[in-house]
């Protein structure tokens, strides 16, 4: 049994389009938006684009405020686990893979090996009321 996860849609990560129609009309072609973000994040204040590029400031401004700026840690690829169980998932990553990607990759591996390990090919059942006190999982065991 392999674990295929989706991945994320093609238009993840686009803005919504009722962001876009909210926010304000701006005078300047896509090509001079992009020109002006270019000079920006080369270092050039506001005041001095729209002076090289002669056109307003508040156009300017504008087209800078709606600019996306890397940053050092992403808000969206999170997993709501423990610290331990985080730090073993950013370990097993290889490269710049997406987290979701290695975690699809572990749970793959971690159902081939339960498979391997059960006579019949099966995987074992829990019953949903065992206590989960004093349980621990073993590829967290060391991380405690």
């Amino acid at each position: 049994m392999t674990f295929k996860g989706k991945p994320p849609g093609s238009g993840a990560g686009e803005i919504s389009r009722y962001t876009e129609a909210l926010r304000p009309v701006i005078m300047l072609t896509p090509k001079e938006a992009a020109e002006a973000r270019r000079m920006r994040r080369a270092g050039q204040s506001p005041e001095q684009i729209a002076a090289i590029m002669d056109k307003p400031l508040d156009e300017i401004e504008k087209v800078l405020v709606q600019m996306r700026m890397p940053r050092p840690e992403t808000t969206r690829g999170t997993l709501n686990v423990t610290l331990a169980a985080h730090a073993l998932v950013m370990r097993e990553r290889r490269g710049d893979e997406p987290i979701w990607t290695t975690v699809d990759r572990l749970l793959d591996e971690l159902l081939r090996l339960r498979a391997m390990q059960s006579p019949s090919g099966e995987t074992p059942q829990r019953s949903r009321r065992q206590s989960e006190a004093g349980t621990t999982l073993p590829l967290l065991a060391g991380l405690e």
